[in-house]
């Protein structure tokens, strides 16, 4: 343990390590001792941050359906027992459900522990921490991992009760009953979704509660769900709605089950998206215009945050047909929810935070990134549209699409990658400054974003540097075929002079 690299473990405002040996090249570094001291470090920062003493703290913890969940749980509750803490052991919970815990009364509750690495492979697991302001913040989750370096923990006197406490249920009620208040079905109260016909894809993760608890009380008909058992390997597909297996795959059991609707979380659940009944993903782009489309309805002319990569089309659609206001950010779930709040703070009104990815943070749910609700505010619309006779893709029915989309990852060869990349853009802005119909669009957070108009392109790209990793991403999109061709094309007359760019994705595409 002496040279152990405890920074190693953070990622962003999460913590997310390697659990299982077995894959060649990522040696364990989530073990249970591990665990146990980030699970004290935890409750030593908790009782500073309230000026309450350790031994006073109630804090729950819930974990995904990983393989590691169980000996990791247990390690870190006991942990927090050691030093007094009362536990509350929610075994199988969703993320939001655990940031929920905090401000439920019934559990007086100071802070929650999520064990989950959302979409990553089965061998790693994480933490995601809570408190009733929300989940933690970068520079919280580096004071949390001095402290566990330093492990100058005191055991108490007298080691705190872990109880168990079916709180998913409590959770999803609460979605229940937003949905029947909300709908107010004139004959169907108690069941507004009666005579839909809703399929669920828990890919093996820890939503598999929605279909039974949510779903069914609501009227609906499940039929055709699937993979709503745990399962920490994930035999069927990534819990992933970026996945296109995993959409592949609840888009055919929306067809062959003729279902109204399909609904698809990640491992944890703080992520969701949906299919509509001719089988049409209503992700990413569509995603957000559907619930902004919501949100804009309850809230005129109120402004959308989303990540940095959304289309153009996206925000005509925002602006031009729902007369809201549309405002790009930084990519990363908390920077897009932190800029929402912000705004909110300073007078412009924001009730919705989303990115690309599914993370989607409302105003109303306490600016909590969770699938499962944004869901449940796709089922109300769904709902209220088959009283009036329509569909729910009519709301985004005007949202105009690229006619080519693509995601270039280019790895960076240099161990000072964050200088590198920044060089890289810096010069971008230099190049496309110099090309004709193209503009650097202004207003942008991250990276450089350049509209390309010239008839063979009619598109934009955007260059930014990855949060985490040694990647340069560049998105482009075209309104034209062969758009997306043309633009990387004249890329390739810049990249070069980077010799420690990967250009292999672009090369040979």
């Amino acid at each position: 343990m002496e040279n152990f690299n405890w920074k190693k473990l953070q990622n962003g405002s999460d913590i997310r390590g390697v659990a299982l040996a077995g894959i060649p090249g990522e040696d364990v570094n989530l073990t249970t001792e591990i665990i146990s001291r980030l699970g004290k470090a935890f409750a030593t920062w908790l009782g500073e941050k309230i000026g309450k003493n350790v031994s006073e703290l109630t804090i729950s913890v819930g974990r995904d359906s990983r393989i590691s969940g169980p000996d990791l749980m247990q390690s870190v509750m006991v942990g927090m027992s050691e030093l007094g803490c009362k536990i509350n052991d929610f075994e199988m919970a969703s993320t939001p459900a655990m940031f929920m815990s905090t401000i439920a009364p019934e559990l007086n509750c100071n802070g929650a522990i999520m064990l989950t690495a959302s979409h990553l492979p089965f061998n790693r697991n994480g933490l995601k921490f809570f408190t009733d302001r929300g989940g933690l913040d970068k520079k919280d989750i580096a004071d949390i991992l001095v402290l566990a370096e330093r492990n100058d923990f005191v055991n108490a006197s007298q080691t705190g009760a872990i109880s168990k406490y079916d709180f998913i249920s409590v959770y999803a009620a609460g979605l229940v009953k937003k949905v029947r208040e909300s709908v107010r079905h004139p004959e169907h109260f108690e069941q507004p979704l009666k005579g839909l016909k809703i399929v669920l894809d828990a890919g093996n993760g820890a939503g598999g509660f929605y279909g039974d608890r949510v779903l069914k009380p609501l009227g609906a008909d499940t039929t055709g769900s699937q993979f709503l058992d745990p399962d920490g390997t994930f035999p069927n597909h990534i819990p992933n709605p970026e996945n296109k297996e995993a959409m592949a795959a609840i888009c055919q059991a929306v067809l062959e089950n003729k279902a109204d609707f399909g609904i698809i979380f990640d491992t944890d659940v703080d992520r969701g998206a949906a299919v509509d009944s001719s089988g049409k993903e209503l992700n990413r782009n569509r995603l957000i215009a559907l619930i902004s489309a919501i949100v804009l309805q309850e809230h005129p002319d109120s402004t959308v945050v989303t990540d940095s990569i959304t289309s153009d089309g996206l925000t005509q659609f925002i602006e031009g047909e729902l007369k809201g206001k549309h405002h790009r950010f930084k990519r990363g779930y908390k920077n897009v929810i932190n800029e929402s709040m912000r705004l909110n703070q300073e007078g412009e009104e924001s009730w919705l935070a989303i990115e690309t990815s599914g993370h989607g943070a409302m105003k109303e749910n306490h600016f909590l990134d969770d699938g499962a609700y944004l869901v449940t505010k796709l089922l109300i619309e769904l709902a209220k549209s088959k009283l009036a006779g329509k569909s729910l893709s009519y709301l985004i029915s005007n949202l105009q699409e690229p006619k080519e989309s693509k995601e270039f990852r280019l790895k960076i060869g240099v161990d000072n990658f964050k200088e590198y990349g920044n060089t890289v853009i810096e010069k971008l802005q230099e190049f496309a400054a110099t090309r004709e119909g193209w503009q650097i669009v202004p207003n942008n957070y991250e990276g450089v974003r350049v509209s390309c108009q010239s008839p063979e392109e009619k598109g934009w790209f955007l260059l930014r540097l990855s949060l985490h990793d040694p990647v340069i991403p560049l998105n482009i999109e075209s309104n034209v075929s062969g758009g997306v061709q043309k633009i990387a094309s004249q890329l390739l007359e810049f990249f070069p002079t980077f010799e420690s760019l990967d250009l292999s994705p672009l090369e040979t595409m």
